[in-house]
């Protein structure tokens, strides 16, 4: 089993920054082996994704093009823990905030579908 722990949300203001983490653990869980994914869900409107970043020495990142620019996705193995480092936040950003774990080598890193752990998620609130 895998656990996933969203933290660093908040409330700020358009122009701001925040860098989001995500811890990871689970026994038998691999981190390093795993692509990773931050998704994002606005209120009345379906989870979108934000970024993902590859397994140790696999894909490099991607990003949704309303982030590309403004957000940066990295990893550390050693800590097993993802980040999201948001700049130039705007109210279009406002949303729940969520990391997830891939199936590698499963779809598409843009469908959540290919994603097989979820955190509960992180609330970033940006006001204009």
């Amino acid at each position: 089993q895998v656990q996933l722990v969203e933290s660093g949300g908040g409330l700020v203001e358009a122009g701001s920054s925040l860098t989001l983490s995500c811890a990871a653990s689970g026994r038998t869980f691999t981190f390093s082996a795993y692509p990773m994914g931050w998704f994002r869900q606005a209120p009345g409107k379906e989870r979108e994704f934000v970024a993902a970043i590859g397994e140790s020495g696999g894909l490099g990142p991607l990003y949704a093009d309303p982030v590309k620019g403004r957000f940066t996705i990295s990893r550390d193995n050693n800590k097993r823990a993802v980040y999201l480092q948001m700049n130039s936040l705007t109210p279009e950003d406002t949303a729940v905030y969520y990391c997830a774990v891939a199936r590698p080598y499963s779809g598409s890193f843009y469908d959540t579908t290919t994603y097989a752990y979820w955190g509960r998620g992180t609330q970033v609130t940006v006001s204009s």
